[in-house]
C-alpha cells in the first residue's frame, strides 16, 4: 500500500504568545515493512530554531522554537510512504517461559516496569489472567485478551481524557484507542511481560458509495508484545486485530507520554482553542 499522510494542528490563543518551545513526533518510522519518504514539516509562524534528533526509543523528534509574538500556531507534517505485510511471528511456547526469558533482557526492562500513564496493578493482572491460564501458549493468550478488550469495551470519545487512569477505563469498560492500548499494555506488564505503546495512524474507509472525507482520519494507538529472539508483535485492541498494512507507525514508547504528536511550553497565551486534522490518503501504486 502507498499513502500520503497529513497531520495538521492549529492553536488559537486568547492572548499573544511571546515565546514557545515545542517538540513534534510526526515522522513515520523506517521499518522493513514501512518505507517513508522525507517528511515535510511546516510551522507558522516560521520558527527561529528547528532541529532534529532521535529520542531514547529511536523516534524522530523535531524541536522548534518560535521567538516572535504570535496569537496562533500551525504545525503541519506531510509524508508519503509505502507499507507491506508485517513479518509473521514464529510459534511460541507457554507464556510463563516467555516471561522468564524477557526478564533476562535489559532492553525489555523499561517496557516491564511502571510508567507515568501505565502502572501495574492486581486488578489488571486478574483481568488478564482469564486469558493467561497456566501453560497456555503466549500468542493464543494474547490474541484472546486483545479480542476481549475489543468485544467487552465501548468506544466512547466523550468519556476519557489524557489523564484518565487505566483502572477507571477497566471499571467503566469504555474509552478510546489510547485507553485500550494502555489497558492492554498494563495487563501484559502486570503479568511480568514486556509490552509497549505504539502511536501512528490507521487508514479509515468510508461506507460503500460514500466519498472520503479529507481530514476525517485521526491518530491511532495500539500495543506490542515482546517475543524473545524475534521482536515485537503488535495488537490493536480497539479493533480486535493484528495491525497490518493500513496501520502506519510514527513511534513507540512506554506509554502515550513518550510519543505525543506535539508538546511544548510557551510564555503568555492564556487559554486556547485547538483544531487537529489528520488525513490518510491511499495513493495509486506505480506498477514499475
Amino acid at each position: 500500500m502507498r499513502y500520503r499522510v497529513s497531520h495538521s494542528t492549529r492553536y488559537d490563543y486568547a492572548a499573544p504568545v511571546s515565546l514557545c518551545h515545542n517538540e513534534a513526533r510526526l515522522t513515520p518510522r523506517r521499518l522493513t515493512w514501512q518505507l517513508p519518504e522525507p517528511t515535510r514539516l511546516t510551522v507558522t509562524p516560521v520558527p527561529a530554531v528547528l532541529q532534529t534528533r532521535r529520542d531514547v526509543f529511536g523516534n524522530e523528534v523535531n524541536y522548534f522554537s518560535v521567538q516572535e509574538i504570535h496569537q496562533s500556531l500551525t504545525v503541519t507534517a506531510e509524508t508519503c510512504l509505502s507499507t507491506g505485510p508485517r513479518p509473521q511471528p514464529p510459534a511460541v511456547g507457554a507464556w510463563e517461559a516467555v516471561r522468564a526469558t524477557s526478564r533476562e533482557r535489559v532492553a525489555c526492562r523499561p517496557y516491564q516496569l511502571d510508567s507515568p500513564f501505565v502502572a501495574r496493578h492486581a486488578a489488571l493482572r486478574d483481568f488478564a489472567a482469564i486469558s493467561f491460564t497456566p501453560g497456555r501458549p503466549l500468542l493464543e493468550a494474547a490474541a484472546e485478551l486483545n479480542q476481549r478488550i475489543f468485544e467487552g469495551f465501548l468506544y466512547d470519545p466523550g468519556y476519557t481524557t489524557l489523564a484518565t487512569p487505566v483502572l477507571d477505563v477497566l471499571e467503566a469498560r469504555r474509552g478510546v484507542c489510547q485507553d485500550f492500548a494502555h489497558l492492554m499494555v498494563g495487563c501484559l506488564r502486570s503479568l511480568g511481560l514486556a509490552a509497549r505503546y505504539v502511536s501512528g495512524y490507521l487508514e479509515t474507509r468510508p461506507p460503500p458509495g460514500q466519498p472520503r472525507l479529507v481530514g476525517a482520519d485521526a491518530s491511532h494507538a495500539w500495543s506490542a508484545l515482546y517475543l524473545p529472539s524475534w521482536g515485537w508483535l503488535e495488537f490493536d485492541p480497539t479493533n480486535g486485530t493484528l495491525p497490518g498494512e493500513r496501520h502506519l507507525i510514527t513511534g513507540w514508547g512506554r506509554d502515550y507520554g513518550d510519543v505525543p504528536p506535539l508538546k511544548g511550553v510557551m510564555s503568555g497565551g492564556g487559554s486556547h482553542a485547538l483544531e487537529v486534522a489528520v488525513d490518510v490518503e491511499p495513493l495509486a501504486v506505480d506498477p514499475a
